[in-house]
């Protein structure tokens, strides 16, 4: 047997990096990253921690797993498998080659009902493995808080357990089968032991000396595994002899399955799983109990769970308030609170019978009121706001970590699970260590399980890492007296591997080593986690190690709500400070990004559309972060902000701001894009197409004044060849027609005394959609209100050239160019703002940069009353109705349905809904939202010959396709310029059909 894998060897394999991706590019069709960049990218997971790996592999089918682990075996270089890369104790990260398998080993393989299971390959996410599921009325009921982008082999690895473990079991109850691969190369199923009997001599070998060393430590296994349900450390060798709760099999047979189960990818790479599942249950009711103190809510949980719920999970008063402080979470958390309380309990009940689950809620809240607490529970029985409270729960750690300063939750002890008469006492001293060392800590998740996720906040940067020591140690202490699990859930990884010989004891550490050895004897699979691992503080395996440093940068924008002082012993969030950020906040905005992994959905929400249609993480929310980071941090060279590599993983961006939205920790990649813009146009300089579509606002005057000539590019095809040959807009693409006949050249004006409204007619609908803002001003108009249109200040410079938000600007970078854009529409409408006039817009991307960068780009506080009362046109008709003061008569039209496509800046700043609310005012219309991402055109992005491909991608993920399903009598709406010429682009072929402004709309319906 050879030595397990040596740090000496570890450093040769990175020395070797050139030679190991020369030759895997030789025997592999999928991707092989080795820069820096890419690697950057896969050295962190949600983890406080970031390795360097050696490389990564994202292989296209099995044969390039095969392929990769006979190369590592053959050179002696460690292997990682990674899914989402969602682990929070650094599993997923290590010196080793990385196999992604997310992007191509995620099928479903086998569904067999008839004995409930289902065969998937490792990369497959668990929301969609329910949502194929789901029409055969099964699911799989692990259901995890990131079920919308772990992995079941993620899962597997770590042996997730879930909301409803309660009444589900863990992971480890949940697997039937797997189907690994050895170092060695050799294959087998890992399933009942005595199926198990025609296996490999290798595999043989493997079983008989687990048999031995269990047999051998069947004393140590009852004196040190914690017989609780949630524990999930070291490995699972009491699968012989079972102190779990809930037994591993039904029947009591040794599952080997059971034993790959939580081995963290340490003992084998997984190829396929097969996984045991259960009927959908066709009823739940949900109460939500508000406690005014947080012990009560403890304290109360284990007499909640005699009622049989299938969840009761927790929410805190910290989760409660950042999550009202997220405009998405906000209104669904406010109705489940009654007053202020200090924590609540979401207590759910299922199963076949709708009545008996109501009986049940109706127990809850008798139960409450017999112990003291009448009044306390808000009852939800219906699906739809249960389904959105689950969501903002869900969310729970994301929403913690959107805390900004230095100070963040972190996870080193958030697992530990006590039984349940334990909870209130075990939480309540644990309290008290936090206050001992100058923090607090954030509490959610498994109530019914005695599994809470605690983090305390702490300052990794500073003396972070000693606090951690100590915390640990005495919430280790607290575990033992009360005869817990140090880690119930989330695994061992690098955060607590150190701690399963404290768990478990010498003999059993020594006994999970041999079977380490027993399979993976030359130490390549994983190394470093469970068994022979570093300490949890090792400052060098650190994110923010000792030495890390921002590279001083004086940024375009303003980012100093991102740097402020951060107290976690007395407050959230203190007043905005220096924090010793050379970017000036920029660096701390970026780190924001916690790797959570929530932007690699992409069956809801906005987030993020080129993820969608690469499936890359370069092109994702979390790649371009950290590529960021990286590069403010000097890991990726000097000037490494305006490097290629940065310009790579920003190239897809089409700045939607779906993660100003959808990201629980808010980060905004838009922003963040203008700012690298400005950084890359300072070093190299705008392409004359660049610097043509920003500087548009200026010449759009000449091109009004000779719109057939500007508009020969479409009439001529040989001119759109040589357009996309020279300039590199696409020959596909059909641009936008100039007109003479402007809106603001034409448009009827109140006076600006007498006006109570200002329309503020954008670039694009004064130029080329004109009948969008007559029609604005036509409804405005016969709603009562005497509407002034916004022109530039008499005298002032350009007074003759119509105002400008400066977006196409900032779309290159141009800072300066907006900036002073931004300030000349100020002073026009600061009159107006002073008296307090509705400012009123047509296109989202223009009228919400009043509302957003123009708060950023050092305006004063001129450009907060501004943003204050700037609202797109359907936002402003949905204020009145509110107000009681609409008076807008309407008629039915012809067409009686009608698809709405929300612009991605529209759904940014939740204003989707003042569209449909305005659209439901015509009788009889049926308005019904199509559920997309991004269009795909994104400004100028879609007529980029190069992007072309991309942006039609992203529009047939859901947009075109839910259009092409609509008859012809089916009205399309769209109040973004692009959505509508990207539609009309997209059907075109079909039936020529366009989407319309709902001013046309509305206008179409005036009686």
């Amino acid at each position: 047997m050879n030595a397990p894998l040596s740090p000496q060897h570890l450093k040769q394999s990175l020395i070797a990096r050139d030679e190991i991706a020369s030759r895997l590019r030789k025997i592999v069709q999928g991707e092989v990253l080795f820069d820096a960049a890419s690697r950057g990218r896969y050295a962190t997971d949600a983890s406080i921690y970031q390795i360097d790996p050696v490389g990564v592999l994202v292989p296209r089918g099995f044969d390039d797993v095969a392929a990769a682990i006979d190369l590592c075996r053959e050179m002696r270089v460690p292997l990682l498998a990674r899914g989402a890369g969602t682990s929070q104790c650094g599993q997923t990260v290590g010196a080793a080659l990385v196999i992604d398998n997310s992007k191509h080993l995620n099928q479903v393989v086998e569904l067999d009902l008839d004995a409930m299971t289902v065969t998937v390959e490792p990369g497959i996410v668990l929301d969609h493995l329910n949502a194929w599921l789901k029409p055969h009325g099964v699911w799989f009921p692990v259901d995890v808080s990131t079920a919308a982008q772990c992995t079941l082999g993620g899962m597997a690895g770590n042996n997730s357990c879930g909301s409803r473990s309660i009444a589900y079991g863990n992971m480890v109850h949940n697997v039937e089968a797997i189907d690994a691969v050895l170092a060695d190369g050799t294959q087998a199923r890992f399933t009942d032991e005595q199926s198990m009997a025609g296996a490999p001599a290798r595999i043989r070998e493997i079983i008989g000396g687990l048999r031995a060393i269990a047999a051998r430590e069947r004393d140590e296994i009852a004196a040190h595994v914690p017989a609780v349900l949630r524990r999930v450390g070291g490995y699972n060798l009491d699968i012989y002899h079972p102190q779990n709760p809930r037994p591993y099999t039904e029947d009591g047979r040794v599952n080997l399955a059971h034993l790959l189960v939580g081995s963290e990818g340490t003992l084998a790479y997984t190829r396929r799983l097969v996984l045991k599942l259960s009927p959908l249950p066709r009823s739940k009711t949900l109460g939500v109990v508000n406690f005014p103190t947080f012990y009560q809510a403890m304290d109360m949980t284990q007499h909640i769970v005699k009622l049989g719920p299938c969840a009761v999970e927790l929410v805190d008063s910290t989760m409660i308030e950042l999550a009202r402080g997220n405009p998405a979470f906000r209104p669904v958390i406010d109705k489940a609170l009654i007053g202020s309380p200090e924590a609540i309990l979401l207590v759910e009940f299922a199963g076949e019978s709708r009545q008996e689950q109501l009986a049940r809620l109706a127990q809850l809240v008798e139960l409450m009121a017999d112990l003291g607490l009448p009044g306390s529970v808000v009852e939800m029985p219906d699906a739809g706001p249960q389904k959105e409270l689950w969501e903002v729960r869900k969310a729970g750690l994301n929403i913690m970590m959107s805390m900004r300063g230095d100070g963040k939750p972190v996870s080193f002890i958030e697992d530990c699970a006590v039984p349940l008469e334990h909870l209130a006492e075990y939480t309540s001293q644990l309290t008290e260590v936090f206050e001992r060392h100058g923090t607090r800590g954030t509490w959610y998740a498994h109530a019914s399980v005695g599994t809470l996720h605690v983090r305390p906040i702490l300052d990794m940067r500073r003396d972070g890492a000693q606090k951690m020591r100590a915390i640990a140690e005495e919430a280790g202490a607290l575990v033992r007296r009360y005869k817990g699990a140090f880690s119930g859930e989330h695994g061992d990884g690098l955060v607590r591997s150190e701690w399963v010989a404290w768990q478990f004891g010498p003999r059993l550490t020594r006994a999970f080593e041999q079977i380490k050895d027993l399979f993976d004897p030359d130490g390549l699979m994983n190394p470093g986690k469970i068994v022979r691992c570093e300490k949890m503080d090792a400052k060098e395996l650190f994110r923010f190690k000792p030495s890390y440093q921002v590279v001083p940068l004086k940024p375009a924008l303003d980012w100093s709500a991102w740097n402020v002082q951060n107290d976690p012993a007395t407050e959230r969030v203190g007043a905005p400070g220096t924090g010793g950020d050379p970017a000036h906040g920029f660096a701390k905005a970026v780190e924001m990004c916690n790797n959570n992994g929530h932007c690699r959905k992409f069956d809801a929400g906005t987030m993020c559309p080129s993820y969608r249609i690469t499936r890359d993480e370069q092109h994702l929310t979390r790649g371009r972060a950290n590529t960021l980071r990286l590069a403010l941090s000097g890991q990726l060279g000097p000037d490494a902000l305006a490097s290629e590599a940065v310009r790579d993983a920003m190239d897809l961006c089409v700045s939607c701001k779906g993660c100003k939205r959808d990201c629980p920790t808010g980060v905004d990649m838009a922003r963040m894009k203008i700012e690298f813009l400005n950084q890359w146009r300072k070093r190299h300089g705008l392409s004359l197409k660049d610097r043509l579509i920003a500087t548009m606002p200026q010449w759009a005057p000449w091109a009004a004044r000779l719109p057939w000539l500007f508009n020969l590019r479409n009439a001529v095809p040989l001119l759109a060849r040589l357009t996309e040959k020279h300039l590199g807009i696409s020959a596909k693409r059909k641009l936008p027609a100039w007109r003479r006949d402007t809106f603001i050249k034409n448009a009827a004006s109140a006076p600006a005394e007498q006006a109570d409204v200002v329309l503020f007619a954008d670039t694009f609908n004064n130029y080329f959609e004109s009948e969008n803002a007559h029609a604005a001003l036509q409804v405005l108009t016969a709603a009562g209100y005497k509407v002034h249109v916004a022109r530039a200040l008499a005298g002032s410079p350009q007074e003759n050239r119509p105002l400008c938000c400066g977006r196409t600007y900032l779309s290159a970078g141009l800072v300066e160019k907006a900036r002073a854009e931004a300030r000349r529409t100020l002073d026009a409408l600061l009159p107006f703002i002073r008296r307090g006039i509705p400012v009123v817009g047509l296109e989202p991307s223009c009228l919400l940069t009043l509302r957003d960068e123009f708060l950023v780009m050092g305006l004063g506080e001129e450009a907060q009353g501004l943003a204050k009362q700037s609202y797109l046109f359907e936002e402003f008709l949905a204020r009145e109705l509110k107000a009681d003061r609409l008076k807008l008569q309407l008629k039915p039209l012809p067409q009686k349905r009608a698809l709405l496509h929300g612009h991605c800046h529209q759904k940014a700043f939740d204003a989707v809904k003042p569209v449909q609310q305005i659209l439901g005012l015509i009788p009889e219309l049926e308005v019904e939202l199509v559920e997309s991402s991004c269009c795909g055109m994104a400004g100028s992005f879609g007529y980029d010959a190069s992007h072309y491909e991309a942006s039609m991608k992203m529009a047939e993920l859901s947009l075109l396709p839910a259009l092409r399903e609509a008859d012809a009598h089916t009205l399309l709406v769209a109040d973004g310029t692009s959505c509508r010429h990207q539609i009309a682009d997209g059907l075109e072929q079909d039936s020529g059909r366009r989407a319309e402004h709902v001013a046309i709309i509305l206008r179409r319906a005036l009686a």
